[in-house]
């Protein structure tokens, strides 16, 4: 390093600089409200004493999904990170404005921040808001997680959606360790594709249900954060996490979302995560003087990744989502639950070695 040179582990954006060994909070504006006042997102910078890969924690890009905010925010506040090779990018609100009014889109503007990246400026407020966040905090890094819940009135089994015919892709979402990854690009302007198109492999990771922390999902998504971490070697007294069971899910092939064929309320028989068999009564739905009944019977043996909260339903309100389990896998399910603990894999991958 000469005269005014920054370090070249030293993590800039526009407006600062952390260097190595540092953690900064910040506010950094990326809009104005009608006022003229900054709309300012947080953002924890937190860049190792050693050189490393750079990662990038998102959550509440919808801005009534909360379970993420809380696994960023303990990530980058309560975690140790004396001993971190790299650097932790954490931003735990990104629709600032969703989040304060708590609905999923950006409530001025009627547009949905998650389908706004990679962002354009000089273009609509969400492009303008996105195009802050990618080319500061998104663009410097080498992988990214992430973090979003099912939208109101439903809620979801943790599962990782990934596109898993990239192999940088396909190592990330292996690492984080779920137990259901759903492969696909994922729509266009979504963080996750936009940032793996950009060659920041990137997944999303779906957890319980919006307006809410749910400790159970907070710990495993944080045991999903330290398994990753393992894997690109950031913290070294982590360990990868091999999830005991896992499969892997076409999303245009092995998944559907049922759907009511009826108008009423609806009774659900089975939770988020259960395993349900080909002709198994999934929910039933009633007019209000239980007079007509209409059940909706499994197409296939699989898995309950995602169910309604709300039981009130219009014809063609989706009721919950299903994804296909080979045999081998609901053994290995089985065997789990029975338990109460991970299955052991038979040939599990090395410590370090999520890829395979």
């Amino acid at each position: 390093m000469t005269g005014s040179d920054p370090d070249p582990d030293a993590f800039t954006y526009n407006g600062g600089i952390v260097e190595p060994g540092e953690t900064q909070n910040i506010r950094y504006g990326i809009s104005e409200t009608y006022l003229g006042d900054p709309v300012r997102i947080p953002v924890t910078i937190v860049n190792g004493a050693e050189s490393g890969p750079t990662v990038f924690l998102s959550a509440a890009a919808h801005g009534d999904e909360l379970n993420g905010i809380e696994v960023v925010r303990e990530v980058a506040q309560d975690w140790n990170h004396d001993d971190l090779r790299g650097t932790l990018v954490c931003l735990p609100v990104l629709n600032v404005p969703g989040f304060i009014a708590q609905e999923r889109y950006l409530p001025i503007y009627d547009r949905d921040l998650n389908r706004s990246f990679p962002g354009r400026a000089g273009s609509t407020s969400a492009k303008r808001m996105a195009d802050q966040i990618f080319r500061n905090f998104v663009e410097p890094c080498d992988v990214g997680l992430d973090f979003h819940t099912s939208t109101r009135g439903r809620t979801n089994m943790l599962h990782v959606r990934a596109d898993m015919a990239d192999p940088e892709v396909a190592r990330l979402a292996k690492a984080f360790g779920s137990n259901v990854v759903i492969s696909s690009e994922g729509p266009s302007g979504t963080l996750r594709r936009e940032a793996s198109d950009a060659d920041i492999p990137t997944i999303t990771i779906e957890m319980g249900e919006a307006h809410r922390f749910q400790r159970e999902f907070i710990d495993r998504g944080l045991e999903g954060v330290a398994s990753v971490l393992a894997e690109y070697g950031l913290e070294s007294t982590a360990s990868v996490k091999w999830p005991g069971w896992r499969t892997v899910i076409d999303d245009a092939k092995e998944k559907t979302w049922l759907r009511a064929d009826a108008g009423g309320l609806v009774e659900m028989h089975h939770d988020r995560g259960s395993l349900v068999y080909e002709g198994d009564t999934i929910c039933t739905i009633t007019n209000p003087f239980k007079t007509d009944r209409e059940p909706v019977d499994a197409p296939f043996t699989g898995l309950l990744v995602g169910i309604l909260e709300n039981p009130v339903v219009y014809p063609g309100n989706p009721l919950c989502h299903m994804v296909e389990l080979s045999a081998k896998t609901r053994r290995a399910l089985k065997r789990e639950r029975a338990r109460g603990e991970p299955v052991e894999n038979p040939s599990p991958p090395p410590a370090g070695s999520a890829s395979r």
